[in-house]
């Protein structure tokens, strides 16, 4: 698959969540029971879910999407250059389908293809899950409901399940393989642990969607690792 795989007819993305409250409290009851329920089949702990209410936003039922950026990889001069865009709203619903509509824009061209890392159980679903609860219409790429891995493989890349190998127990994460490939992270000034409190309580999504730009550019540098090629430098990332 990577030696014949044009990593230019890829769209490389990553996707930043907060839950949908700033806090547990600011919760109905309905929803506090929900989220009780919610964790005590995910988690065997003695903590109560007020305390864990800052996991909510991996969950799509407890989260939101805040930012999803997309980019690309073209030649320009002899240099391979990444080009990345962030779709920001405050409505979860046109971000998406302003999301969607980049995508239908970029696969007319002849790229097809996504890629994300953990994408198949985490950026894949999650989107798609969000934007049915927001009543769009899913592009075919990301109407997966039911589909078997083998099925995704022409469509969905993740560079976690190519680290895998087979291997269904291992995760590692995107910067433990960033620092073993040695592919520079210059992202120093917030993690996502973070996002939640700087969405909620800064209102700096800017601050936000550039991380999660470099995040993208880490993915397509891992990408090009896998094939044996050499990175893109930060210098050039352009953002649209």
């Amino acid at each position: 698959m990577l030696k014949n795989l044009n990593i230019e007819e890829v769209l490389f993305l990553d996707i930043e969540t907060v839950p949908l409250a700033p806090e547990y409290n600011d919760l109905n009851e309905k929803w506090k029971q929900l989220w009780e329920n919610k964790m005590k089949f995910q988690i065997n702990n003695d903590e109560p879910a007020e305390v864990l209410y800052d996991r909510a936003g991996i969950y799509a039922e407890f989260g939101r999407i805040v930012c999803i950026s997309a980019g690309y990889v073209f030649q320009k001069q002899g240099e391979l250059v990444f080009r990345v865009k962030s779709f920001t709203n405050d409505d979860e619903k046109v971000l998406i389908q302003n999301f969607f509509n980049a995508w239908d824009a970029f696969s007319r061209t002849g790229k097809r293809r996504l890629c994300a890392h953990n994408g198949q159980e985490f950026d894949f679903p999650y989107i798609a899950r969000r934007a049915l609860v927001n009543n769009l219409v899913l592009p075919k790429i990301f109407d997966i409901a039911g589909a078997k891995p083998w099925e995704l493989k022409d469509r969905l890349i993740d560079t976690l399940q190519l680290w895998k190998f087979g291997d269904y127990k291992h995760y590692t994460s995107l910067s433990l393989l960033c620092e073993l490939f040695n592919i520079p992270t210059p992202k120093d000034d917030i993690d996502g642990s973070q996002v939640a409190k700087i969405y909620w309580e800064e209102n700096d999504i800017g601050r936000i969607a550039k991380y999660c730009e470099k995040d993208t550019l880490a993915v397509a540098n891992l990408l090009l690792k896998y094939k044996g090629n050499k990175i893109i430098p930060i210098e050039n990332m352009e953002v649209a």
